[in-house]
């Protein structure tokens, strides 16, 4: 009898420890961001400082990690079919929530369905840059370039938004690029530096530091109004005279469909917290990184208008889905 009266003291203490220990409050362990684009992009430096000031108001580590690969497809898929408990959260970016589906036959995943939305981040124009031995000052004379010379300029992309925003400049400008896929953005400067390619259309969080170190020059952001990170670089609508060119690049926290909504918004209140950090805002100030925090619902009008911001470029652009 003392036997069994044991084994049931022992049997109810596993219980009410399993007990407690479900009944912890969100969250009890660390958290994984997955960043779907490599290390050293702006998706991932913008990911990284958000993700160490969100663990400060958590309590918890939020760990990174980078899956590169087909424009951010890789990376979103893994969050896409991961566990919705709020321990997996997406980095995400215009390329994995608003615009690949419209880039690719077929995805893994129901990009409307799969995700729901957590919290925006913010935004940033794209520089349009040359490589310094490319003859051309301005956009006009890359323009008037790449007209004489058909197919034999080109340009390089690693993300959906520098395709399209060079496919966008193509198209409306009337010119025949020759496009260069590369697995990162980094990988894709380091070409532009070195002369492999001869035109890169990518966020300022990877061109400004090097267009004022005079290694690329630029000649257009892709914004409608010019950015007090580089006031002396017109918009694409001020160098060629257009008024409808606008693209930018926007991050944002998603997490797998079905993940509670207690859950979504405590990683709300962490993000809108972080948002405020004097780091944050001091670390970005620099690319022109708008910082805009808002709630869940506000993501998702967002991300619903991009979408179909992103379907009509891309179907003027005339890019066919791969």
């Amino acid at each position: 009898m003392r036997f069994v009266s044991r084994c049931l003291a022992v049997f109810s203490g596993a219980v009410l420890f399993s007990s407690v220990a479900l009944a912890q409050p969100y969250p009890n362990k660390s958290i994984k961001a997955i960043v779907p684009f490599a290390a050293g992009s702006a998706t991932d430096q913008i990911g990284r400082a958000f993700a160490a000031k969100m663990s400060e108001s958590l309590g918890q580590t939020i760990v990174v990690e980078n899956k590169p690969g087909v424009n951010g497809m890789l990376g979103a898929d893994s969050v896409a079919k991961a566990t919705p408990d709020g321990y997996t959260i997406l980095i995400g970016t215009n390329s994995t929530n608003a615009a690949l589906k419209y880039l690719m036959k077929k995805l893994p995943y129901d990009q409307d369905t799969a995700f729901v939305p957590v919290g925006f981040l913010g935004s940033v124009p794209l520089m349009i840059a040359v490589n310094p031995e490319v003859p051309a000052k301005t956009l006009k004379e890359f323009v008037d370039l790449a007209k004489a010379k058909p197919g034999q300029v080109s340009f390089a992309y690693a993300s959906t938004s520098q395709q399209v925003s060079s496919e966008m400049l193509s198209s409306m400008a009337g010119i025949q690029m020759n496009p260069i896929p590369y697995k990162s953005g980094p990988a894709a400067m380091t070409d532009l530096i070195g002369g492999q390619v001869n035109m890169f259309s990518a966020d300022f969080g990877v061109t400004v530091s090097q267009h004022k170190a005079g290694k690329i020059r630029g000649l257009a952001v892709t914004s409608t109004k010019r950015s007090a990170a580089v006031p002396e670089l017109p918009t694409v609508n001020e160098a060629l005279g257009l008024k409808d060119y606008e693209l930018i690049a926007y991050f944002a926290v998603f997490a797998p469909a079905g993940t509670p909504q207690d859950v979504i918004a405590k990683l709300n209140q962490a993000i809108n917290t972080a948002a405020q950090s004097k780091d944050i805002q001091e670390k970005f100030a620099a690319t022109g990184f708008a910082i805009d925090p808002g709630t869940p619902g506000g993501l998702a009008q967002r991300n619903k208008a991009e979408t179909a911001k992103w379907a009509k470029a891309i179907r003027d652009a005339k890019i066919e889905q791969q």
